[in-house]
């Protein structure tokens, strides 16, 4: 199947090595975008259609909770399901990645499976006739 037929994630984390743990875990199923910042992230985003965003919260300059915020803002993002990807994990952190917008809220390190059935789960819903 070529690539750009698949549904495309948008992967945002300034740890290469973790681009390439997700990129590995997703790229049988999706085509997976990389980012290591949110800037970089932006500009994807404006560029490419993304159907879904995984977005860590500790990054330089502009986390992922207030790049969450920023693309809630946006009218042409503000519907892209953003699923938080992070090593944080307190209640208080998952509380405060809902409250910015996040779809779904994952800690790493993070299980493949467990993170295609999120995917998955809020893809199928997205294309679900209302």
């Amino acid at each position: 199947m070529n690539s750009k037929s698949l549904p495309t994630i948008l992967a945002v984390d300034d740890s290469v090595s973790m681009q390439q743990l997700i990129e590995k875990s997703l790229k049988d199923r999706y085509r997976v975008l990389l980012a290591g910042s949110t800037v970089e992230a932006l500009g994807k985003l404006y560029h490419e259609p993304v159907e879904l965003m995984l977005l860590d919260v500790s990054m330089p300059g502009v986390d992922g909770l207030e790049f969450c915020r920023i693309v809630r803002r946006s009218p042409n993002l503000k519907d892209l399901p953003v699923v938080m990807l992070t090593a944080r994990d307190s209640v208080h952190d998952k509380i405060e990645g809902r409250l910015a917008g996040a779809t779904e809220y994952l800690t790493k390190p993070f299980d493949a499976a467990e993170l295609l059935q999120v995917i998955d789960k809020i893809l199928n819903k997205k294309v679900q006739p209302k």
